[in-house]
């Protein structure tokens, strides 16, 4: 294609869900997907091979786990509000509440159709990054444990535990040492502890076994608690890439950008957010203009943004305009995170199929613009 395009790779989806499943099997827990990181409905036929539940934090997600999914959303937000609260509770098997002031504002409302949690806060994570640190200090995400009553309202049947992002088994056995120090005392009156997102289980380097031995060491520990896993990366990690294109070359003070037809931030915000270095096909990443080779370009989007912008890369040849930049690992937080500033042209939406085929599920258009300003 000559226009910019995501292809989810249809074998490599397959591969990670028969991991994740494998994982909830042989560990006796329950793995759901996390629309936050993945929520493109047209696979969810795929998903329901392998999993039968999904987590959303929002109306609109807790929708497509009803509608498209075909189940009750396991549903968190950091705060519900008035108008929206029945209908996310209609969508819901699961209804976790981020404070108490929020669990006393709307449980009444609850009424036995969703089992109620509860968020609590260890007040620690291993996440680097402050901009994703669910725990750091002045966190607006869930309870700490010297504010809960030792008796929890009977209506409270879980804990709701976010501490990772795209960590490994390790991470979570050093964590679970402080969720049981601060909370183990009321596990006695849930029901089911739900560890989060963040377990990246599907990377490479990844310990399965080490983490299929820690939840069976928790079960072991806690026999009547069901424990859920709602990792949103595992799912799609390494599962397709962002095919761009080359439109301009332009050069000043020495650095020589490659101008390309997709933009960073509205396409890979998370490459300016976080900062996340993407992997380009064919490329190295450098550390300076040079490169150590003349082939070395600044990677730059298509919006107006002064900064949208990613370097350095070196190519083993001189980029021409109209050939691909291709961004690896491109499925996960992008296809969810994408925007339209600017009214940059959106990417297309493609599988590739087992036998070859390409299937072109989304094409955007103008009306795809205009139809955010109705």
């Amino acid at each position: 294609m000559n226009t910019p395009i995501y292809i989810i790779e249809e074998a490599r989806l397959r591969r990670n869900l028969q991991l994740i499943a494998d994982v909830a099997r042989r560990a006796d827990v329950e793995i759901i997907l996390a629309f936050k990181a993945f929520a493109l409905w047209k696979t969810f036929p795929i998903f329901r091979e392998y999993i039968r539940s999904t987590t959303a934090s929002s109306l609109s997600e807790a929708r497509l786990a009803l509608e498209e999914f075909g189940c009750r959303a396991h549903t968190y937000s950091p705060a519900y509000t008035d108008g929206e609260f029945d209908e996310i509770l209609r969508c819901s098997s699961h209804l976790t509440f981020n404070s108490l002031s929020q669990y006393e504002r709307f449980h009444a409302r609850v009424g036995g159709q969703a089992s109620v949690g509860l968020r609590v806060n260890p007040e620690y994570s291993e996440v680097g990054t402050a901009l994703y640190n669910p725990c750091a200090p002045g966190t607006r995400f869930g309870v700490t444990a010297d504010k809960l009553p030792e008796q929890l309202p009977s209506d409270i049947k879980g804990f709701h535990c976010h501490c990772h992002c795209e960590s490994g088994a390790d991470v979570l056995e050093r964590t679970l040492v402080h969720i049981e120090t601060r909370f183990a005392r009321w596990f006695p009156q849930l029901k089911w502890l739900n560890l989060g997102g963040g377990h990246l289980m599907t990377r490479s380097d990844y310990d399965v076994d080490l983490l299929i031995n820690i939840l069976r060491g928790l079960h072991a520990r806690y026999p009547w608690l069901k424990i859920i896993l709602e990792p949103g990366s595992a799912f799609a990690w390494q599962t397709g890439p962002l095919v761009s294109h080359v439109v301009d070359v332009v050069e000043d003070k020495g650095i020589r950008t490659a101008i390309l037809d997709v933009s960073f931030t509205c396409h890979m915000p998370d490459c300016l957010e976080m900062p996340y270095t993407p992997e380009v096909r064919g490329a190295k990443a450098s550390l300076n203009p040079s490169g150590g080779g003349e082939a070395t370009y600044r990677l730059g989007g298509n919006s107006c943004l002064s900064g949208d912008f990613m370097g350095y890369w070196q190519f083993d040849h001189e980029l021409q305009v109209g050939e691909e930049v291709i961004f690896e690992d491109m499925i996960h937080y992008t296809t969810v995170k994408t925007n339209m500033f600017n009214g940059i042209s959106h990417p297309a939406i493609g599988m590739l199929h087992l036998d070859g085929s390409l299937e072109i599920l989304r094409q955007f258009s103008y009306d795809d613009y205009r139809s955010r300003m109705d």
